[in-house]
């Protein structure tokens, strides 16, 4: 289990010594230098202790390792020499085998997102520590590790949702280990992190508009589809025309682009078919006239898939800042459909199927703050329904502002 690891930004030993895990902390920054320097004196650290020289005091005076490992019978250090070694494989060589033999059922974004948690996260901790050794201490005192490594763009560390995913991706690989070897899979009972619920920011139908009156004129296709279909980034520059019915105005989604690879759809019940509302279909036709000599619907002028990058960063945010608007990641598109659907008055199932969810229970969650703003929904029809049936005075209902949902109040009529 030998390594330099990092903890609160400074580097420590972690190592074993006669059957205890020893870590020692050092006040070095985590720099490249400072780690080849404590690697060096790791290396003199493992020799000394495979020729039975290693004397803990030399090396790290003043530690309370020494007095616990101190005075040691030559009984004991020759019952420790023949103690038998873990029969579990080291983690190092089993997760490996466990992603080799987990890949031909993953995705390749899903395969890529694996293999980079392996080796920027796991090997580097768990090394050679053979995998049956693993406590539920030792994958806490990971996760807090995990937990401050440097995030994407602005954020200073992982968010909580990236860590629960590493977690789960070490639980699976843990549970199969466990199950091989017959040992309880240490990570069964730790708890995920609380993760921040993140809203929605869907634009205004005269946001909508003002967006697809300034945008280039031949990329005004690909935004009214975009806006106007709910379909995710990838789904729709994998859209193929093969995939197009226009005789019965529906989109069938059936693959998606990650990673310039077509692929199956994010889920099963993301196969689906959308209908095309009049201005979607009048982009699609006017799109065959541009792309319909390649397979794919948006596409780049030798006839490969558009990239998501390139169209976000030459496009999207450049528009955006064009017309004033606050800088949002294309995926509001998706966000704006549903919104503008449920505001006119669609059945939520049907809009829960066009998205492609497989019921409408992450519908109510995500876009529920948005249902009664946009449908003027304010409990006068429920109101005038009792009013009809039961013998009570009328009671008008004041909603209390526009943006408050459902919180409304009541004024009891003078007799």
């Amino acid at each position: 289990m030998s390594s330099i690891r990092v903890h609160s930004g400074s580097l420590f030993f972690d190592f074993r010594y006669r059957g205890q895990r020893c870590r020692e902390y050092t006040k070095l920054a985590d720099t490249p230098a400072n780690r080849r320097r404590m690697e060096k004196v790791l290396e003199k650290i493992e020799q000394a202790i495979a020729t039975g020289s290693f004397d803990y005091a030399t090396f790290f005076p003043g530690s309370k390792m020494v007095e616990r490992l101190a005075g040691p019978t030559l009984h004991a250090a020759a019952k420790e020499a023949t103690k038998p070694r873990s029969a579990t494989p080291p983690f190092r060589a089993f997760i490996e085998d466990w992603f080799a033999h987990s890949l031909p059922s993953w995705r390749k974004s899903h395969a890529a997102t694996v293999r980079s948690s392996i080796d920027t996260h796991m090997r580097p901790f768990f090394g050679d520590t053979p995998v049956g050794e693993l406590t539920k201490a030792d994958l806490l005192q990971f996760r807090a590790e995990v937990a401050q490594c440097k995030g994407r763009g602005e954020n200073e560390t992982l968010s909580a949702k990236t860590v629960n995913r590493i977690m789960q991706t070490l639980s699976q690989a843990l549970g199969e280990a466990g199950e091989q070897y017959g040992f309880t899979n240490p990570a069964e009972r730790i708890k995920r992190l609380k993760q921040r619920r993140i809203d929605v920011q869907p634009f205004s139908l005269a946001e909508t508009r003002q967006i697809l009156a300034a945008v280039r004129e031949d990329f005004r296709p690909y935004m009214i589809v975009r806006f106007l279909t709910g379909m995710r980034t990838g789904e729709l520059h994998g859209l193929q025309w093969r995939y197009v019915d226009f005789e019965r105005r529906q989109i069938l989604v059936r693959e998606t682009v990650v990673r310039g690879e077509v692929e199956y759809t994010k889920t099963d019940g993301s196969q689906r078919e959308i209908a095309m509302s009049e201005p979607v279909h009048a982009a699609l036709l006017e799109q065959r006239r541009r792309t319909g000599e390649h397979p794919f619907v948006f596409c780049t002028g030798n006839g490969t898939p558009l990239d998501n990058d390139n169209v976000t960063t030459r496009l999207w945010y450049p528009l955006l800042r064009h017309l004033g608007l606050a800088p949002r990641r294309p995926y509001q598109t998706r966000h704006t459909c549903a919104t503008l659907w449920l505001a006119a008055g669609e059945n939520p199932e049907w809009v829960a199927r066009q998205l492609g969810h497989v019921d409408t229970t992450m519908l109510f969650k995500t876009y529920s703050r948005f249902i009664p703003n946009l449908t003027r929904t304010d409990g006068s029809a429920f109101n005038a329904l009792v009013a009809s049936v039961i013998d009570t005075p009328t009671l008008p209902l004041r909603a209390a502002s526009r943006g408050s949902g459902m919180a409304l109040s009541t004024q009891e009529s003078p007799r």
